[in-house]
């Protein structure tokens, strides 16, 4: 099956973004430049602060994203009438990679292997890049299976080394305590998604019937009852919480738009003068959308962005079932539909729970972004018929196809090349004043980028 370029150009957006939102100048750009709830210039962690900039719509995109893929990447298996043994290996195989990558990349960053990091400490953060590219790319061929395989487990092997030699900044070394949270709660995800999809893929309206059970369980936290025990309980607490599952609220969202590009092919060209002024104002519309709620909810000007989504949506909504050239986009219009319900769903929700906030996460954040990304891909979808856009979109989805890379690049490899040559001084002068603090961001990213789609070209993809 082709891949969905509108889906890999929103994880490319998303794991893009992030880098970006990692990489620019710290405290001195302005507040809409950061996470709502952190605001320049100390950074302060505000739980009471409400709203969300830019920053904040990156998370659950990529998360979306991953959902969407679920049945895409499982649909092979359904249709071969794999068993629910060989899915839950499939998904228990990947929570481990990806747990092992969580803790892994965070003890390989320079910062971690030493509170001073030297030559050696670069050299091997580098190290550790190369290892982790041994550990996730497989090639697609027959002919060196066997090589990389061998080659695979010897990039385990000389990584768990690493992590039990070396002694770390704080003199402790190894600790399972230390891990990346966004890698944690993907695999969490990866998990916990596959399985709900894979029970619920003939009826996803029973899919979503499982998001009011685990709102129950949240609710009931700190009751002393045996929900609460269910929340608090956990095996291994530093690879699995009650409290990641929250994301559902996304992932399954995400995994109902798979179903559909599973479902409803959409053409990939524009036949008819009418077709492409629809995708075109609906496209538009979808993006302003985006912009409108990140703007008027950071603003906290809840009331009128509430009128004026609801007037967008409404304008959508008839839009495409009065014009003709929807007819055979049956995708777009669930996605509207879908968006359209989540995003209303969410702005309702926005007065509980003092606002929509991050972290910890409302159900206003999870009902809005979910509603935002389905908007988003229509938004893509069309972009990608205009010349320019098509090959933004293209380029993005480069981008998407190789997530993997693009988020470990940064701390282990281009931070590392850069103190190794001495490039750094530089980087850490463009980050004093505000124009230049963001153009360090960019330049930052656009280096992650062109390395991102220089594996991806050569078809070095890293799969969980």
């Amino acid at each position: 099956m082709q891949r969905n370029k509108s889906l890999d150009a929103l994880r490319g957006i998303a794991i893009l973004l992030m880098v970006l939102s990692s990489s620019i100048a710290f405290g001195i750009l302005p507040a809409w430049m950061y996470h709502a709830q952190t605001p320049p210039p100390s950074h302060v962690f505000m739980p009471e602060h409400a709203g969300i900039s830019w920053v904040d719509l990156v998370f659950p995109f990529f998360l979306f994203s991953m959902g969407a893929a679920i049945p895409l990447a499982l649909n092979k298996k359904s249709v071969n009438g794999a068993g629910f043994g060989d899915v839950v290996y499939t998904a228990l195989r990947r929570f481990v990679i990806l747990v092992f990558f969580a803790l892994f990349t965070v003890h390989a960053r320079s910062s971690v292997i030493s509170g001073v990091p030297q030559t050696l400490d670069y050299l091997l953060s580098i190290g550790a890049f190369v290892l982790i590219f041994f550990q996730l790319y497989r090639p697609s061929g027959e002919q060196y299976k066997k090589l990389f395989t061998i080659l695979q487990v010897l990039a385990y092997v000389l990584a768990i080394v690493m992590l039990v030699v070396l002694p770390f900044k704080d003199g402790k070394g190894f600790t399972l305590q230390r891990s990346d949270i966004i890698i944690l709660v993907l695999a969490n995800m990866a998990l916990f998604g596959t399985i709900a999809w894979w029970f619920t893929r003939n009826n996803p309206w029973l899919r979503i019937g499982i998001l009011p059970f685990v709102m129950a369980v949240f609710l009931s936290k700190g009751t002393g009852t045996w929900t609460d025990t269910l929340f608090q309980w956990s095996p291994v607490p530093w690879a699995y919480k009650f409290y990641y599952l929250k994301y559902l609220f996304i992932i399954i969202p995400g995994t109902i738009a798979g179903d559909w590009l599973l479902r409803y092919a959409v053409p990939m060209q524009i036949e008819g003068r009418n077709t492409r002024n629809w995708l075109t104002i609906t496209a538009l519309l979808s993006f302003a959308l985006v912009v409108l709620n990140v703007v008027l909810l950071f603003g906290r000007y809840t009331f009128i962005n509430l009128i004026s989504t609801t007037v967008i949506c409404i304008v959508l909504l008839v839009y495409s079932q009065r014009s003709k050239a929807a007819a055979g986009y049956q995708q777009v219009k669930l996605f509207l539909q879908a968006g359209t319900w989540l995003l209303l769903l969410g702005l309702f929700f926005e007065a509980y729970e003092g606002g929509i906030k991050k972290d910890p996460s409302t159900y206003s954040y999870y009902f809005v972004n979910s509603g935002l990304a389905f908007f988003m891909m229509i938004a893509l979808y069309g972009c990608q018929f205009g010349k320019a856009g098509s090959v933004v979109i293209s380029y993005l989805s480069l981008n998407g196809k190789n997530p993997m890379v693009a988020y470990v690049t940064g701390n282990l490899l281009l931070l590392p090349l850069l103190h190794l040559s001495g490039a750094m001084q530089v980087y850490i002068a463009m980050q004093k004043n505000v124009f230049t603090g963001f153009l360090s961001g960019v330049l930052f990213t656009g280096i992650v980028s062109l390395v991102t789609v220089f594996f991806t070209k050569r078809g070095w993809l890293w799969k969980t």
